[in-house]
């Protein structure tokens, strides 16, 4: 495999980080978890990594059958990335490290991207709060639409539209990433402008409860 070392252990952690132990894998891969993406919208959710790291990664990555690009033809001629049934089964493995990795007393300054902030959704979802939950919710956050269904006891999240949607979340990353982290509070943007809801009131309720539900500090138990 071109450019890639290996541990030399058979052992399938070994294995495991041979395919996807290099810098920046990893991120290439929670980056595509959502849904396909553009090489330069993978790019721009990756500060710090040059293009040609990117593209050296996502030749690996595909190499390895993690990965594979899939070309739309005329007229666009886009190139889109995406990850492949033996990549999307790093899921729930990136969702638990998300976990682990969450507690961790290092904060980098480092700002969290569309993707970063929904998988926490997912991450941190109750399956006891999924019927108090359930419905199809849209967001719009710039020129990105991301579809969250609470059906069951799950949340699926992933890039993509539907028709009628229970509730929509229409805003900008900034305006997002101030929510999430109690710089202004949804009211608040919403009054501004600066983020709008549609939907019926509970629907907008339920989206907004499954939104905030990782930034939202458990209750502490009263001090006797």
């Amino acid at each position: 495999m071109s450019g890639v070392r290996s541990y030399g252990d058979p052992c399938g952690v070994a294995r495991g980080l041979d395919v996807i132990g290099e810098r920046w894998a990893l991120l290439v891969v929670r980056d595509l978890l959502l849904g396909p993406r553009r090489f330069n919208d993978l790019l721009g959710g990756l500060p710090g990594v040059s293009p040609n790291v990117l593209s050296q990664r996502l030749r690996q990555l595909t190499e390895q059958g993690v990965v594979q690009r899939r070309d739309l033809g005329p007229p666009t001629r886009v190139h889109l990335y995406e990850l492949t049934e033996w990549g999307r089964a790093l899921e729930p493995i990136l969702l638990q490290f998300g976990r682990w990795g969450s507690q961790s007393p290092q904060m980098p300054e480092g700002a969290l991207g569309v993707d970063s902030l929904l998988l926490s959704v997912k991450a941190s979802f109750d399956p006891a709060r999924a019927p108090e939950l359930a419905g199809t919710y849209a967001f719009h956050i710039d020129a990105d639409t991301i579809l969250a269904e609470v059906a069951e006891d799950a949340v699926q999240i992933r890039r993509g539209t539907v028709p009628d949607p229970d509730a929509t979340l229409t805003t900008d990353i900034d305006t997002l990433r101030a929510v999430c982290g109690s710089e202004i509070t949804l009211p608040a943007a919403v009054e501004s402008g600066a983020l709008r809801l549609t939907g019926d009131e509970d629907a907008q309720r339920r989206l907004t409860a499954l939104l905030l539900s990782p930034f939202t500090p458990a209750p502490q138990p009263a001090t006797p």
